[in-house]
């Protein structure tokens, strides 16, 4: 008998398949001390070449990959060598006689705990500690790296949760689709779920319950797991299965309204996949990847190459550029502090140039620089500006080294109620719908139990949406979107309805977008955009859209 558990749905498609659960935790080491007698710095030296080859293991990992991938793959190997863990773990071997195992086991649930109790995005890195401790004490033991199943054939995955650097190299042919009952719509395993194109249900309750060998029919647009599903309905997802669509690279509404489809990338890798998969240029170009895991900035010719490598691929078409966005859940010692109480509310962003002007510049010389090095029609934005003076300042700064398309990130709910001042001085803005969300529901987007809340169809967070549209349209200003909810085939109508010029994605999710967009006019478009609007909550405002876009069943999304 089909029995049917419903969740939030995070990455489109329907697939039959049957499941495998990730495998046991790394067991809890014994509290018992080292044997008498036993080496102190032989011990000292275990645990340092345990940190040295996880380290090692992640870096080559992201080295295979790109984009989001790479990068949390790049953050988890720096967590590995986080100064306190190791310190600490250190101490425990020297003062307290604990074997290796166990002083990494005890120092990495200390961090963890420090950065729950910090809240927000801190919060989220305390399942990164958890998954390091667990490479490390693997490590230490002998035993293989904890992971994702590899039963030979494709399935799909049920997991409380996973680590981010887990999800960061599933293998879309084996992993046909993922089900878990943590996570939120904006979690990394929703994010990179999307970006490899697997269908994807998240905060799922029950889903702790599947079992190995069982067969379920999960829908990530509509956020079901069916578990023995009827042979008419694997018949019917069957049929739809397979079906590969492409993108001419001309987005538009059905009565020829353009909108720009654009990708959003974070390296060269990332750039040639969005070329392949027909991206009209670049919505998002996250600069991070050259500064993650480093102590000290790249140089000014260093990121002059590392631009280079992105801006090259696009001649002749836009690319934008986000400046370093640093700060909570991304640390950076040359810019931002060890501690801060709650770092999603701190110095992150465009705030890091307050204390740290001379980076800003920095990377504002090698932005102009590569740009005039290369075809690519280059702009600018700078993340978390909260104010009109932020901005003025901002496109000042840019003015100065030549960068004349200077523009804002909409991330914080007072910036979009405040976009008509804003957009007097930028010269486009970009909503980036995840921190937006975040800010707006007062909800940690890694939390199951808050995932409703979570999510860019919160009828709240459109009117912000709506809000910085008429703030760019009375400054005859574009305004785009670059976060999660770009890349959502039935809320790109309703964003575009609201206003949006542009929309920025996963390159994975352009056709998807496109053929949705192709088959809706911008009357429809805008209609579906007051629908939204008046409905009393998420679900409300997901269902009440879907049910006038029939062709959302017809491409299977």
């Amino acid at each position: 008998m089909t029995r049917v558990l419903t969740g939030i749905p995070v990455s489109p498609g329907r697939v039959v398949g049957v499941v495998h659960t990730m495998p046991a935790p790394v067991p809890e080491p014994s509290a018992a001390l080292r044997a008498a007698g036993a080496d102190t710095e032989t011990a000292v030296a275990q645990l340092a070449t345990a940190v040295s080859a996880v380290q090692a293991e992640l870096l080559a990992r992201a080295s295979t990959v790109t984009g989001t991938a790479a990068e949390v793959l790049t953050m988890t190997a720096a967590m590995a060598g986080d100064k306190t863990l190791i310190k600490d773990a250190t101490r425990r071997v020297r003062e307290e006689g604990a074997t290796p195992a166990r002083a990494v086991w005890d120092a990495a649930g200390v961090l963890a705990g420090q950065l729950e109790a910090l809240g927000g995005m801190m919060a989220e890195r305390a399942r990164d500690a958890r998954d390091v401790r667990d490479r490390l004490v693997a490590s230490l033991q002998g035993r293989p790296s904890p992971g994702v199943p590899s039963p030979g054939h494709p399935f799909i995955l049920a997991a409380g949760d996973l680590a981010p650097a887990d999800t960061a190299t599933l293998d879309p042919e084996q992993v046909v689709g993922i089900v878990t009952s943590g996570g939120g719509p904006t979690s990394h395993t929703a994010i990179l779920a999307r970006a490899l194109g697997i269908p994807a249900v998240v905060a799922v309750s029950g889903a702790e319950g599947l079992a190995d060998g069982e067969t379920i029919l999960l829908d990530g647009a509509l956020g079901i797991v069916e578990i023995s599903p009827s042979p008419e309905a694997i018949a019917r997802t069957r049929e739809t299965a397979g079906t590969v669509r492409t993108f001419d690279g001309h987005g538009r509404t059905a009565d020829g309204h353009d909108v720009a489809l654009l990708a959003n990338v974070a390296d060269p890798k990332a750039a040639a996949a969005a070329v392949e998969a027909g991206a009209e240029g670049v919505g998002l170009f996250r600069t991070e990847f050259c500064f993650l895991g480093r102590t000290e900035e790249p140089s000014v010719t260093e990121q002059v190459a590392a631009y280079r490598g992105v801006l090259d691929a696009f001649p002749g078409r836009k690319v934008v550029v986000r400046t370093l966005d640093a700060g909570a859940d991304k640390p950076l010692p040359f810019v931002t502090a060890d501690h801060e109480p709650n770092p999603a509310l701190g110095i992150r962003g465009l705030r890091t140039a307050v204390g740290h002007p001379e980076v800003l510049e920095r990377q504002l010389e090698a932005i102009a620089a590569a740009a005039a090095a290369t075809e690519a029609d280059v702009w600018v934005m700078a993340p978390m500006v909260a104010t009109p003076d932020e901005a003025a300042h901002f496109v000042e700064r840019c003015a100065a080294h030549g960068l004349n398309r200077a523009g804002v990130m909409i991330e914080i709910p007072a910036a979009a109620l405040q976009s008509r001042f804003i957009l007097a001085h930028a010269t486009f803005a970009s909503l980036g719908t995840n921190d937006l969300t975040q800010y707006t529901m007062a909800a940690d987007r890694e939390l199951a139990g808050l995932a409703e809340l979570s999510t860019g169809w919160q009828p709240a967070v459109l009117a912000l949406v709506e809000a910085s549209c008429l703030g760019g349209a009375v400054n005859d200003r574009p305004v785009s979107v670059c976060g999660e909810a770009a890349g959502d085939p039935a809320l790109a109508p309703v964003l575009v309805g609201l206003g949006v010029s542009s929309l920025s994605m996963t390159p994975r999710a352009l056709a998807d977008v496109a053929a949705v967009l192709a088959a809706t006019s911008s009357e429809e478009c805008a209609r579906l955009a007051r629908l939204a609007l008046d409905q009393p909550s998420a679900a409300a405002a997901r269902a009440a859209v879907r049910a006038e876009l029939p062709i959302l069943d017809e491409l299977g999304l």
